[in-house]
């Protein structure tokens, strides 16, 4: 008795003695994820976890506050980002690991509604113009934003539509007011709708908005973590690959 005794009170004053912030596991991987990417970063997550026995931690929203919260020293350690700016301007200033940052996806916008039949295979709903609301993710923050706000003006329909744009803050918000009937179309991933046969949409030709070429970075606080390192190679792996082609991006 005596022996336990004096165990348990040993256990117990050096756990007073740990730091009450203790740091994440070794085996975690803090990621930052732009909302377009939420399914198939998922079922990477899962097949990286299942491979490596790491955990991977993610984070989901806008590409433009990502930036913003890694600039402030957001303890992320990988970030795939939407657009090929901000991982370029991150490296540029230090916060991501040179020579980490590739392209992991090329997206493709679509024009989306839930009604059946509401958009056509030619985008010529847009010119009719027999809708209230149209939705977009703010282009300020969100690539896919910016390329809704190209294609209208190279429809020569921007000023037109302009009344009638509500914006969400992120691709996902986006989608939502879409999908709830707030706005009877919008601008939206086509990853999100690729694998659902709900409503009716226009795949925008790529020559209508800059080229969405998505990139990865491996960030500062993850530049010594094997378990960050071994996402980033895992992202460039033939089974990584297969289910970013799946939801409709394309990979050079």
């Amino acid at each position: 008795m005596f022996t336990r005794t004096i165990l348990f009170r040993l256990v117990y004053l050096t756990a007073l003695c740990l730091p009450l912030g203790t740091p994440a596991l070794a085996g975690d991987v803090q990621v930052a994820v732009a909302a377009n990417f939420t399914e198939p970063a998922k079922e990477i997550a899962a097949a990286f976890e299942k491979k490596t026995g790491d955990h991977v931690v993610m984070s989901f929203g806008s590409s433009g506050a990502f930036y913003s919260q890694i600039q402030q020293g957001a303890p992320f350690e990988v970030f795939l980002s939407a657009d090929a700016e901000r991982p370029t301007r991150l490296e540029a200033e230090n916060l991501g690991v040179k020579g980490s940052r590739f392209v992991y996806a090329y997206g493709t916008l679509a024009l989306w509604s839930a009604t059946p039949g509401l958009v056509d295979n030619k985008g010529a709903v847009l010119k009719k113009g027999n809708f209230q609301h149209i939705a977009i993710a703010d282009p300020a923050a969100a690539p896919y934003g910016l390329a809704a706000v190209e294609t209208m003006k190279k429809l020569g329909l921007y000023d037109a539509l302009s009344p009638k744009i509500v914006r969400g803050s992120s691709i996902a918000q986006t989608y939502g007011f879409i999908d709830s009937g707030s706005a009877e179309l919008g601008f939206v991933a086509l990853s999100q709708v690729y694998k659902q046969n709900k409503g009716s949409r226009w795949n925008v030709p790529a020559a209508f908005y800059t080229l969405i070429d998505q990139q990865a970075i491996l960030l500062a606080p993850g530049a010594n973590d094997p378990a960050a390192k071994a996402y980033i190679a895992f992202l460039k792996s033939p089974e990584a690959v297969k289910i970013i082609k799946s939801y409709g991006y394309a990979v050079h």
